[in-house]
């Protein structure tokens, strides 16, 4: 017999990350305030230079149920579980399907409300969390996404309603991060030591391209300057390449947020969030950015940048707030744009939105 969609009664909520090679469980309160908050990182992958799927599944197998009995344990006295939110997709489809199945039977044996939360949307709402910007952050904001697989621009409107103003034509700045590095023999995560290296070396000592720098909209493009390093390989420095290859993607996200910028006239907040957005260098160029436009970057703590579970259980607190628990039935998604209602229709609708919700999905058994 289905689960029905249960009523929120604004009590604590467990979120659950498990789209890629995180493994990560969060309680959070009504407010948004972090009772408990555990994150398990996959060194198992280092091996192969990248994450392994069925590796990455079997790891979220064997973890979950013991990282939520400890969030659990956090449960203030009197207080009982009242709803779960669990990354529904984008991501890899195995992690995705142990994640919403381990979600799916908290929220049938308990009779609470379950959440499929979209990974881009929790990256996207994580600027709003209590605590984080005194008085919060309004509706609406510019969105810098930056990630391992995602690098767009995004107008947040308000909770499902996004208009992309521009985005990636190929690699993601994390992807190519990350492949520069193994370019230059560095372990993996190749993002994080890449930023080491560069430390100690020239941002201008290697003439790399910036790839669609000063050309009209908001796109993206990274293949060419992955090529460009591949081609300087050996010439310069190690650590001079490092320091230049990240100029080069800090040149071209702050030009490309600039266009970004002055397609939203009188916004306040440029908010950056994903793996990339934890860069040093990346923060202080769109910082120095956001104060020529007047405006205030909000980036969250590191450890809110990468993959995590306090942002998946704020996603489904302003969803249920909202009155938008998902069906038991839900099918997690590989693939799962915040523009989606494009697949259904060639553009979006009068107001200029594309809207998050309000697709069928096929069944999936729990």
């Amino acid at each position: 017999m289905p689960h029905p969609p249960q009523i929120w009664h604004d009590g604590p909520v467990l979120g659950i990350e498990s789209s890629c090679d995180e493994t990560a469980i969060a309680l959070l309160g009504a407010d948004g305030a972090i009772l408990a908050e555990h994150v398990l990182s996959q060194p198992d992958h280092a091996p192969y230079g990248g994450v392994v799927p069925e590796i990455a599944a079997r790891a979220h197998l064997t973890h979950l149920p013991g990282m939520a009995r400890a969030a659990l344990a956090a449960l203030p006295a009197g207080q009982k579980l009242s709803a779960v939110a669990a990354t529904g997709g984008p991501g890899l489809i195995g992690g995705l399907i142990v994640g919403s199945c381990f979600a799916k039977g908290i929220a049938i044996a308990h009779a609470i409300p379950y959440v499929a939360v979209n990974h881009l949307e929790a990256h996207a709402l994580t600027a709003r969390l209590p605590g984080l910007v005194p008085g919060g952050v309004a509706f609406p904001y510019l969105l810098l996404l930056v990630s391992g697989g995602h690098c767009q621009l995004l107008a947040v409107q308000a909770v499902g309603a996004y208009r992309r103003l521009g985005g990636t034509i190929d690699d993601a700045a994390g992807e190519a991060f990350d492949k520069v590095a193994k370019m230059l023999g560095l372990p993996w995560p190749g993002g994080p030591a890449l930023e080491r290296l560069a430390q100690s070396g020239n941002p201008r000592a290697v003439p790399l391209p910036r790839p669609l720098l000063g050309r009209p909209g908001a796109d993206f493009s990274f293949s060419g300057l992955k090529t460009a390093v591949l081609r300087q390989r050996g010439a310069h420095a190690p650590a001079d390449i490092a320091a230049s290859f990240q100029q080069a993607v800090a040149d071209i996200l702050v030009d490309r947020c600039a266009h970004a910028i002055a397609a939203m006239p009188g916004t306040r907040h440029l908010v950056v969030a994903g793996g990339v957005a934890a860069n040093q260098a990346i923060r202080a160029a769109l910082e120095a950015l956001a104060t020529r436009h007047g405006m205030a970057l909000i980036a969250p703590p590191l450890r809110l940048c990468t993959d995590n579970a306090v942002m998946v259980a704020w996603a489904g607190i302003e969803r249920l707030r909202l009155g938008q628990p998902d069906s038991i039935d839900f099918a997690p998604r590989p693939r799962w744009p915040l523009d989606q209602d494009a697949q259904i229709k060639t553009r979006p609708d009068e107001t200029g939105l594309f809207q998050v919700r309000h697709r069928p999905a096929p069944p999936c058994a729990v």
